[in-house]
C-alpha cells in the first residue's frame, strides 16, 4: 500500500482558518480535497496558530518533523506585519524553519505576507504605505524561502484586488477571510501545492 503523503499546514491564523465558517472551509482541508482529487493519499495535520509571527515557525516545524512531514505549506507573515517586526529578522526565521523541513525531506511552499493595505481597518491615507510595507516584506520572506530551498506561492495584486472589491470574501471581522475567501485563495494556491505533491511523492 502507498503510504500517505503527510501533508503539514503552518503558520499564523490564515495557516489555523480563523474566519472560516466551518472546519473543511479551511486551507488545509480545501488543499487537501484537491490532493486527494488527484489521486494522492493525504494525511492532514495543521499546526497553525492564531497570532503566530515567524519567531514561532521553529516551534512548529518541530512538531511537524516530529510527526513526519512530506509536503509542508507555510503561511505567515501578517503579524510580523502588524508587530513591526523588521523584514530581515522575519526573513531569516523563516529562512531557518523552511531549511530544517527542506533537509528533512520535505518539500516547502510558502505563502508571503498578504497585502494589509486592503484591510479596512487601515485609515484611507495609510493604505497605499501599508500595501507598499507589506510588498517589501512578502519580497524578503520570498527571496529567504527560495534561498532555504523552499518554492513561493505568491497572491499577486489580483488576489489582493478581488478581496479589495469583494466584501463578502472577508469574515465579520473585516481582517480575516471568509470561507468564500479562502475557497478564493485556495483555488490560487492548489496548483502550487499539486506540483509540489508530484515531488514529494
Amino acid at each position: 500500500m502507498t503510504p500517505p503523503l503527510r501533508f503539514c499546514v503552518l503558520g499564523d491564523s490564515l495557516a489555523a482558518g480563523v474566519g472560516s465558517s466551518r472546519e473543511d472551509d479551511t486551507l488545509g482541508r480545501r488543499l487537501t480535497r484537491r490532493l486527494r482529487d488527484a489521486g494522492h493519499v493525504v494525511r492532514l495535520r495543521n499546526f497553525g496558530v492564531p497570532g503566530a509571527r515567524s519567531a514561532d515557525l521553529d516551534r512548529q516545524a518541530g512538531l511537524a518533523l516530529g510527526e513526519g512531514v512530506d509536503l509542508a505549506l507555510i503561511v505567515i507573515g501578517a503579524n510580523d506585519l502588524a508587530g513591526f517586526v523588521a523584514p530581515a529578522i522575519g526573513a531569516r526565521q523563516l529562512h531557518d524553519a523552511v531549511t530544517r523541513l527542506v533537509r528533512a525531506g520535505a518539500r516547502v511552499i510558502v505563502v508571503p505576507a498578504p497585502d494589509l493595505g486592503i484591510v479596512a481597518r487601515v485609515p484611507g491615507p495609510y493604505r497605499q504605505l501599508v500595501s507598499a510595507a507589506s510588498g517589501h516584506y512578502a519580497q524578503a520572506q520570498a527571496e529567504a524561502a527560495i534561498r532555504a530551498g523552499g518554492a513561493v506561492a505568491t497572491a499577486g495584486p489580483e488576489l489582493a484586488a478581488r478581496f479589495a472589491a469583494d466584501p463578502a470574501l472577508f469574515s465579520a471581522d473585516r481582517f480575516h477571510p471568509s470561507s468564500a475567501g479562502y475557497a478564493v485563495i485556495a483555488d490560487g494556491l492548489a496548483p502550487h501545492v499539486l506540483a509540489a505533491a508530484q515531488l514529494a511523492a
